[in-house]
């Protein structure tokens, strides 16, 4: 039998009629038509009042939740809506608590597909750039076996090419367990009161010869401060500065300069790198701290680097509470910076300055 608010109220009403009949009855001088008279008047009130409340307060809200539940098992849940109920409902709490629940849910599903999707793009751009130098390195072995290594000059130079490839693939296995490391937590920040002139000092000493390969000039801005004391891990900040330095030096035109200047406020200090470069267009700087994300990728391998560096730049300073930030115009190059808490033995500093 399918029970449903209008058979239920027609049950209760005549149910309701019968007995106020039959009490009516054992009154004395009540007469058959005032007995049938309060018997269609109390059958009318209690079905209409049976059935308003069954339909709009219970089986409504309970078809409802059957919908909602029919959803859940179906996996339907982005076509959840939150139903509106009235004051007097009894189930509002548990449609409530359903549609929590899907909500969740369905944050879950969607959090799992973007996984999904990072995960086997992840995958496909590891595998493309561990192929490049293992391809090459096997190239330039497979000839020296065919016969090249009896060839003195061939066999040098085939041999440095191969180590150059195997080196870049070292590069590359590094960067990818650094930054797994970063991002699981694995890699702790020493925290300490560091100098930012001094760390950024011995950086450029590292990119000297290679900056005078290209003719271009790094200079230290530090408006006279002797020094710029921060408090964060100097071997993180170090590798920071060093990816931005090399990405500056990597992409600037020659005869230019990279120039580090330094914005010292009263909490924090600004440290500013940029460069005279390409630039990167507007579209892509959302997405230049991706793993892998290369503007252009033709032109970026042949000017090296894993493409990760910029990616580890992003989670080290996540690890110290703060964010790179980039402002780029096409063909004028581009300014990277980032901010670091003053350190409170600086206050002198700030003052002399």
């Amino acid at each position: 039998m399918v029970y449903s608010a209008r058979t239920l109220a027609l049950l209760l009403a005549a149910s309701i009629a019968v007995v106020t009949a039959l009490f009516l009855s054992l009154v004395e001088n009540v007469n058959q038509s005032a007995i049938l008279v309060a018997a269609i008047i109390s059958f009318s009130a209690s079905y209409l009042l049976t059935f308003v409340i069954l339909e709009f307060l219970v089986f409504r809200e309970i078809n409802k939740i059957y919908k909602m539940l029919s959803k859940l098992r179906k996996k339907e849940l982005s076509g959840i809506a939150k139903e509106k109920s009235g004051p007097l409902n009894p189930l509002q709490k548990i449609n409530e608590e359903i549609f929590s629940f899907a909500t969740l849910k369905q944050k879950e599903i969607d959090e799992l597909k973007k996984l999904e999707a990072f995960r086997r793009e992840f995958i496909a751009d590891v595998s493309h750039e561990l192929k490049t130098p293992i391809f090459a390195a096997q190239g330039f072995v497979h000839t020296l076996l065919d016969g090249a290594v009896n060839d003195k000059n061939v066999r040098t130079k085939f041999l440095k090419k191969a180590a150059k490839s195997l080196d870049g693939l070292d590069d590359l296995v590094q960067d990818l367990l650094t930054l797994s490391h970063l991002e699981t937590g694995d890699i702790k920040m020493h925290f300490e009161q560091i100098d930012l002139r001094k760390l950024c000092e011995e950086v450029i000493e590292q990119f000297e010869e290679k900056a005078e390969k290209k003719s271009i000039q790094i200079k230290l801005v530090t408006d006279h401060h002797s020094k710029l004391l921060v408090y964060a891990d100097w071997k993180r900040i170090s590798q920071v500065i060093t990816n931005l330095v090399s990405n500056a030096i990597k992409y600037s035109h020659e005869n230019s300069e990279v120039v580090i200047t330094f914005d010292v406020g009263k909490k924090n200090i600004t440290t500013f790198i940029s460069d005279r470069g390409e630039g990167i267009p507007s579209s892509h700087l959302p997405r230049i701290f991706e793993r892998f994300y290369r503007v252009d990728k033709s032109r970026s391998r042949e000017k090296g680097g894993t493409g990760l560096g910029l990616a580890i730049v992003k989670h080290i300073l996540e690890g110290h509470n703060t964010k790179a930030e980039v402002q780029s115009n096409v063909g004028e190059g581009s300014v990277f910076s980032f901010k670091l808490p003053r350190s409170k033995g600086d206050e002198n500093d700030l003052h002399e300055a």
